[in-house]
């Protein structure tokens, strides 16, 4: 079937995008005009591609079909054009990044102010969400992930610091009333707040020391979901109703002022902080190498 590149570059917008007007927003052309494309388009290759509604615009089973096999071919004919444009020219377009919610308030904010005063034509495109994801298949150029969630076929830059601790902390008024635990195994007699991914069980807490490693199931009042509501368990800690496990820089600020007390500090566990990856298959389109280079360049 003979179908124009153009038409097929405007469905694949109009499916990301989720609706006519907003992938006029993003093209810079007309609603009226990218839907008349769209019905040349299905004229062309005698199918429907898109359910339309008054609300929403969205691909049917053939057009989810011709996206699987066409989005990621547009996007390495996207990225040889990028790899070929002058190494001196300034890099331009869209870097979406898909990133765990700690890389997002712990990692991200010492790096993006900089990033974007670098390369003001550049735009940053960040979902955070704590499930392992096809950074491809989401639509993302890179993501940020731990060591141990990586994928061998995946190439892997470090982001951030490169050492980083889990910490257990807890409200004055809290530990005046319960005391102060001696040992991880003490945890079971006291109030912790918890976590889960979604669909999974609670996440245990992992201590060491001296070469000693303990992993305490945590029972408490509270469990939420891993996530944004993770700064429930911080507010709930903060108001005195049981132990928070969370990364250290997370709570570091509430330590620092008082607010909550460290408990356990010498078993704290260490562990080696993030990478950004990306697949090492393709091409690297150009906001995303230039955001390598950024974070590989010291200072």
């Amino acid at each position: 079937m003979d179908a124009d590149l153009n038409d097929l570059r405007l469905f694949l917008a109009v499916a990301r995008a989720g609706g006519f007007r907003d992938a006029a927003r993003a093209t810079g052309l007309s609603a009226s005009g990218i839907s008349e494309a769209m019905r040349r388009l299905e004229e062309r290759l005698g199918l429907r591609l898109l359910n339309r509604t008054t609300r929403s615009v969205v691909p049917t089973e053939a057009g989810h079909a011709l996206l699987a096999r066409m989005e990621p071919a547009l996007d390495e004919v996207q990225a040889a054009l990028d790899a070929v444009h002058d190494a001196h020219s300034r890099p331009s377009g869209t870097l979406r990044l898909n990133v765990p919610l700690a890389a997002s308030r712990l990692v991200l904010p010492a790096i993006v102010p900089r990033f974007l005063e670098a390369h003001p034509d550049i735009t940053l495109e960040v979902t955070a969400e704590d499930r392992f994801v096809d950074v491809l298949a989401a639509g993302c150029d890179a993501g940020i992930r731990y060591e141990e969630s990586l994928e061998q076929d995946m190439v892997a830059v470090p982001i951030g610091p490169r050492l980083q601790r889990m910490a257990l902390a807890a409200a004055p008024a809290y530990l005046e009333r319960h005391g102060h635990p001696a040992h991880p195994s003490e945890l079971l007699q006291h109030a912790c707040l918890a976590g889960r991914f979604a669909g999974g069980p609670v996440l245990q807490w992992d201590f060491e020391r001296g070469g000693e490693k303990l992993a305490i199931k945590p029972r408490g009042p509270l469990i939420v979901r891993i996530g944004i509501t993770a700064d429930l368990l911080v507010d709930a800690a903060l108001g005195g109703s049981g132990l928070v496990y969370l990364f250290e820089d997370w709570l570091r600020p509430h330590i620092d002022s008082g607010a909550l007390l460290p408990v356990l500090e010498d078993w704290w566990p260490r562990f080696s902080g993030p990478y950004l990856y990306y697949p090492g298959r393709r091409l690297v389109p150009s906001p995303l190498r230039a955001f390598i280079d950024f974070i590989r360049s010291p200072g």
